[in-house]
């Protein structure tokens, strides 16, 4: 709640400050398109981009109308020539560690999109240079600017209806195929590039979502289920994933897929007097023991707080948001890829995996 206190006090001087000065490394994600339609002026300022295929480079040149001498060869000299306060990710998530080993010595900031980092290792990496040279790494999930989401949280955080006891996340769509660019398809079914499949794509969610309302507690144990259904068309990764995670007085649901009829994102929780249901972005179902039924309410973001990635960054980068611990931070990011590491290994032997007892980190 502090940190909320101190931006809404701030939020004169965010709207008078310059605009944040940010690089773009990478055109080849699917989010990439939604952040160029969103921009602020007035918030940010793109002063570079990197995007080493051409192809791809000159149609967002063509369809955003962007200055050629915006871009760059590679992200060092991007850094050197404009110095940017932060750079946003929309590269292949293998990147994402390379990226930060070139910002964090500058000094710079950095958003990436979801995952925080192709497996757990590269995240540990990504953890030591932030603590190092003492940037932001801040991860965007689309489910963080959700109201639905906070109220979770806070029903959660609040006791509402008591101790936690089972938590359900859906989250997926019908699958990449056909209903995304070329360059995104072409890297986020390859294990190599993407970590997995839907696994990865969506069970990220579940993983950041689940360790918020836990308050970045580790689950002490993950089993995860995946399954093939469309080897036609993701020969080399899993397009069905299930991951249970166990707390001590608690347990989670997570069900990832690319094999859903429509695109999904919600939220089940249930504790020992009630249950609140994230039905979509906007729209909450709540039910107390005793009631017959549920009552509907629609929810909106809270004036004066950031409910984009693009404001928060700014707010995060000039001190007027403290992230630690929000569902963008590195220690949610960092247990999230500890329970993604977990899922895979056990959906990969059959065995549930114990986590580490120690949370800190």
């Amino acid at each position: 709640m502090k940190k909320w206190i101190s931006f809404i006090l701030l939020l004169p001087c965010l709207l008078c400050a310059e605009p944040l000065k940010i690089g773009v490394a990478g055109l080849v994600h699917g989010h990439a398109n939604n952040f160029f339609k969103k921009i602020d002026p007035a918030v940010i300022q793109i002063v570079g981009i990197v995007e080493p295929d051409a192809t791809v480079a000159q149609k967002y040149a063509e369809r955003f109308n962007l200055d050629e001498a915006l871009f760059f060869p590679s992200l060092d000299a991007l850094l050197k020539a404009v110095k940017p306060e932060a750079v946003v990710a929309f590269s292949t998530t293998k990147d994402h560690l390379t990226i930060v080993e070139a910002c964090a010595p500058a000094g710079v900031h950095v958003m990436v999109e979801k995952p925080l980092a192709l497996n757990l290792s590269d995240a540990e990496r990504i953890a030591a240079l932030v603590r190092k040279h003492g940037i932001h790494v801040l991860t965007n999930y689309a489910t963080t600017w959700y109201p639905t989401t906070e109220e979770c949280l806070r029903i959660t955080r609040e006791r509402q209806f008591g101790t936690l006891r089972k938590v359900v996340i859906h989250d997926g769509n019908p699958g990449p195929y056909g209903r995304v660019p070329d360059e995104f398809f072409a890297w986020i079914k390859d294990p190599k590039i993407n970590g997995g499949g839907a696994l990865m794509d969506f069970g990220c969610y579940g993983a950041c979502i689940m360790t918020g309302l836990m308050n970045n507690r580790m689950p002490l144990s993950v089993t995860a289920v995946t399954q093939q259904m469309r080897p036609d068309l993701y020969p080399d990764v899993e397009d069905e994933a299930t991951i249970i995670l166990t707390y001590p007085d608690s347990q989670c649901i997570i069900q990832a897929s690319w094999n859903w009829p429509v695109g999904r994102k919600d939220i089940e929780i249930y504790g020992e007097t009630g249950y609140a249901r994230a039905i979509d972005a906007k729209a909450m179902a709540l039910r107390e023991a005793g009631s017959k039924a549920e009552s509907l309410h629609t929810l909106q973001n809270q004036p004066g707080q950031p409910n984009n990635p693009l404001d928060y960054l700014a707010a995060v980068v000039r001190d007027e948001i403290d992230p630690t611990g929000s569902l963008s931070s590195i220690e949610n990011g960092l247990i999230a890829m500890h329970i993604l590491d977990a899922a895979r290994a056990s959906a990969r032997t059959g065995k549930t995996v114990q986590l580490p007892v120690n949370n800190s980190n």
